[in-house]
């Protein structure tokens, strides 16, 4: 699996772009901004899907001109689908932006699958930093050497975790997330979050003050 970072737009929301491999089709996951700069780094990649991991205006700027350019469907949560379109419900205008992403393609569930070439990432909805918050977990395949990849969004971060005093925050549901959902994966998980550096989930069940104990 190859995993790119690229830390896009005003707050450095990491987008990523994930395949299977090389010259695979592209999973482009919450493109946040700086079009130009996106689009320069997919070049003439095939792009099979995009993905917001949630509804917030810092992951979504660049949505418009991916989805017009690629062509390629815009999948989010079914609880964040409509802020996607709003410059109020996503946050934006509260920070001096009015970004806005198309209508989605595709709604996500839990436990839905988006695939991308021979990419598969499996949905886990982790409400508590936004309602439809969501992450993407790829699991390691039989005989692949490579660890499991998790995207978090803002559900987790490097020794840290979402913040929940948002409009649609809830502290309880994200602990619940992260005990239910993120908690029981495997300790080697590579986790690939919304800002900051990456980190793994045996680090963060070591280190992190937000994970569940006991």
């Amino acid at each position: 699996m190859l995993v790119e970072r690229l830390p896009l737009g005003a707050l450095e929301t990491n987008c990523w772009l994930a395949s299977y491999g090389a010259g695979q089709s592209l999973c482009v996951i919450d493109p946040a901004g700086d079009a130009d700069t996106l689009l320069a780094a997919i070049g003439d990649r095939h792009v099979a899907a995009i993905v917001l991991t949630r509804g917030h205006f810092d992951h979504l700027g660049a949505a418009t001109a991916l989805v017009e350019r690629t062509g390629a469907p815009l999948m989010v949560h079914r609880l964040d689908a409509e802020a996607i379109t709003d410059p109020w419900a996503n946050g934006g205008l509260g920070f001096g932006f009015e970004y806005e992403a198309p209508e989605p393609d595709r709604i996500l569930e839990d436990g839905d699958v988006v695939e991308a070439g021979e990419l598969v990432l499996d949905v886990l909805h982790t409400p508590g930093h936004t309602p439809g918050g969501i992450c993407l977990y790829a699991p390691a395949l039989p005989g692949d050497a490579d660890a499991p990849h998790l995207f978090s969004g803002d559900t987790l971060f490097a020794r840290s975790v979402g913040r929940t005093d948002f409009a649609g925050g809830d502290g309880r549901a994200l602990a619940r997330s992260i005990r239910e959902k993120l908690s029981v994966l495997p300790c080697e998980t590579r986790v690939h979050p919304g800002h900051g550096p990456d980190t793994s989930i045996g680090y963060e069940a070591r280190v992190n003050p937000f994970w569940p104990r006991g």
